[in-house]
């Protein structure tokens, strides 16, 4: 056979091949939105278009298992399809009520050894979900299975800029802490630029695609993040780029837990492993606004009593560990009372530098003011080295069932727990079980130093929010973050804050990070910056960093504010802004209307709001004055509902209906 021969007959097989591909294919309710979902040459791809433009080119599926691979030698043997109408409420997140509206198909791959694996997709207006069902195999008939990898991926086209923060190495940092989700985003990153540690980069990862000139359109924007992870399964974040396969699923990485535990998931049979979502807008409405992270999952146990949402003091953000005492707490406890705030938290050392007797009288003391005291734990256990106490009281249920039963003795509300050590199987168990053991005693968590939550604002009736960002302390500990504050807060929501509740640890008003309000170095941010982003930053219980000194300090109309400042959301609204640079949000409380908004440019930023809802009225307008420091003004919105407003570098304003006497 001639060589010319044998390339015809090459092409002619690639073509037969091609051409015996089965393609299956669903559209989100209002049709822009579409999956493709293909077997061709033997691999399960899938593709995302909206409006005719591509968002992910053809993407792997599949996995390896023990049992089976499911990343070659596939073929599609059957599809079923089906419509998702449903409609739930939650306690504390962006929004009260959600209507999930989803087109779903079931597409049945079957391998070289007959083994079947489903992928079921729901795709909604603007999200994307999609998971592995993975029955039990008849041949041999496991019961159980260990998926070493994931195939997953997704190809975004050329020219994709990047809203990333990078996986970091495990064991490293403070006291081998790390990972811990607290690295720095960089915005408007090439796609193909490597991650900072080599290691990937950490879910949520937000994405602009470039624009499509023959659509007439503007850029796509993608964001992608996983959703319903619990301890029957590991955490995954994003590979670095990689031309031919674009971004995988990675598992975590095999140092961290100090090493213990295995990087692979340990699944029973059959079994539906976490899902993969990818939220998709020509504008950053959708990212900004979406709840995919919540539509797909359920509750796993019913709250144990009626949790409560508010505010929180914390001594230790400025006064740091000298002020785990008896008497500066109660300092803290009067504020928090002063100010209407619900909650105040002690800090770590509290059981060696106050003692257990004397955090029983500061309960009730709090009590007494209408205040609940939440405290501090280390997860500890063997993941890290960080040496705050209390120490062995959260790592087995034997410790939790009796410090628990203790904290709930005393009239304690609320934990927050530390130093997680990764992403691994284990570490998920341990969330999950610290969850489940408080809810018996009617505590609520909040978790630092650790991973993203996934859905489980919904999942557990008693989770709060997750620190999972590089956090306020930071402002304290280093000048740079404090001059980078605004940058990170104007990043947040649309990307860590757009898929979970987001405990970032405090509205600053002390002018200088000190305790006498003179020394070291100061805050960037306005006052009003400060107001504003206790309602950009979005979590049930907010941590008002206030201090004492404050009460005496601030103008009464920023106190009164502070005062009535809600911290959950019936519905919110993204108005206008581009990741690091500016936003600006509107949040509604039961009939109440707030519009808060952040700027992290060098230079006064002017636009013009529209609130229907404030069409033809006079509202209240907290906003800066470059001369006057902030101002509590009138502003008037026209018959359309509009009006122009400004802020300041490192600036914000808060606009909402009056509630107090404007002069």
């Amino acid at each position: 056979m001639t060589m010319k021969k044998k390339l015809l007959t090459a092409a002619m097989l690639l073509s037969a091949i091609t051409a015996m591909a089965e393609t299956k294919t669903v559209s989100s309710p209002d049709g822009r939105l579409q999956v493709t979902i293909n077997d061709e040459r033997g691999r399960a791809t899938y593709a995302v278009s909206y409006d005719g433009s591509t968002v992910l080119m053809p993407s792997l599926l599949g996995f390896e298992a023990d049992f089976s691979n499911f990343t070659e030698g596939l073929t599609i043997t059957g599809a079923e399809t089906k419509k998702i109408n449903s409609a739930y409420q939650m306690r504390q997140t962006k929004q009260s009520a959600a209507h999930y509206n989803a087109n779903c198909i079931d597409v049945t791959f079957q391998n070289a050894k007959q083994q079947t694996m489903d992928v079921r997709f729901q795709v909604s207006n603007n999200d994307v979900a999609f998971r592995y069902v993975i029955p039990r195999p008849k041949k041999d008939n496991p019961k159980c299975a260990v998926i070493s990898r994931e195939a997953t991926s997704f190809r975004l086209p050329d020219g994709t800029t990047t809203f990333l923060t990078p996986q970091i190495t495990p064991m490293t940092g403070w006291e081998r802490t790390k990972p811990s989700y607290e690295e720095d985003y960089e915005a408007d990153a090439p796609m193909a630029k490597n991650s900072r540690f080599g290691q990937g980069y950490t879910f949520p990862c937000l994405f602009s695609l470039p624009p499509t000139p023959s659509k007439g359109g503007g850029a796509v924007w993608v964001l992608i993040s996983e959703t319903g992870v619990d301890g029957s399964y590991v955490g995954s974040h994003l590979s670095d780029y990689a031309a031919e396969t674009g971004y995988t699923i990675a598992f975590p990485q095999a140092g961290e837990n100090n090493g213990i535990g295995s990087a692979t998931a340990g699944i029973p049979l059959p079994y539906s492993t976490p899902w993969r979502t990818i939220t998709v807008g020509t504008t950053l409405k959708p990212i900004v606004e979406t709840t995919i992270a919540y539509d797909v999952v359920e509750p796993k146990y019913k709250p144990s009593i009626q949790y409560g949402t508010g505010r929180y003091t914390w001594s230790w953000l400025i006064w740091q560990d000298e002020s785990i005492n008896y008497d500066d707490q109660k300092q803290f406890v009067d504020l928090a009372a002063a100010m209407g705030f619900e909650y105040c938290l002690v800090d770590n050392w509290w059981d060696e530098r106050i003692g257990r007797d004397r955090i029983a009288e500061l309960s009730k003391y709090a009590q007494s003011k209408g205040v609940s005291l939440m405290l501090w734990y280390n997860s500890n256990g063997y993941e890290n080295d960080s040496p705050q106490t209390p120490r062995d009281c959260m790592s087995t249920a034997i410790a939790r069932d009796r410090e628990m039963a203790w904290m709930k003795s005393i009239g304690v509300k609320g934990i927050k727990v530390d130093f997680f050590g990764g992403d691994k199987q284990p570490t998920m168990q341990l969330y999950e079980d610290i969850l489940f053991d408080a809810n018996r005693y009617g505590l609520q968590c909040i978790f630092h130093g650790c991973t993203i939550p996934r859905g489980w604002e919904v999942m557990y009736p008693n989770y709060v929010a997750s620190e999972a960002v590089l956090a306020s302390e930071n402002v304290y500990f280093s000048e740079g973050h404090a001059k980078s504050q605004a940058f990170e807060l104007t990043m947040h929501p649309f990307c860590r804050n757009a898929v979970g509740t987001m405990d970032w640890g405090g509205t600053i008003m002390n002018r200088f990070l000190s305790r006498d309000n003179k020394s070291r170095h100061r805050r960037y941010t306005t006052d009003i910056f400060e107001m504003a982003s206790a309602i950009v930053n979005q979590t049930a219980i907010q941590c008002i960093a206030m201090q004492p000194n404050n009460l005496e300090e601030l103008p009464q109309f920023e106190l009164d504010f502070l005062k009535a400042v809600p911290t959950t959301w019936d519905e919110t609204r993204f108005l206008d802004g581009y990741p690091g640079r500016y936003v600006v949000l509107a949040r509604r409380h039961g009939s109440d209307w707030y519009v808060a908004g952040l700027n992290a440019e060098s230079q006064p930023k002017t636009l013009t709001v529209t609130m229907p809802e404030f069409a033809g009225r006079t509202v209240s307008y907290y906003m800066d004055d470059a001369k006057k420091g902030p101002q509590l003004r009138q502003l008037k919105f026209d018959k359309r509902g509009q009006a122009k407003v400004t802020m300041l570098p490192n600036g914000g304003l808060i606009v909402k209906k009056p509630s107090v006497s404007v002069p």
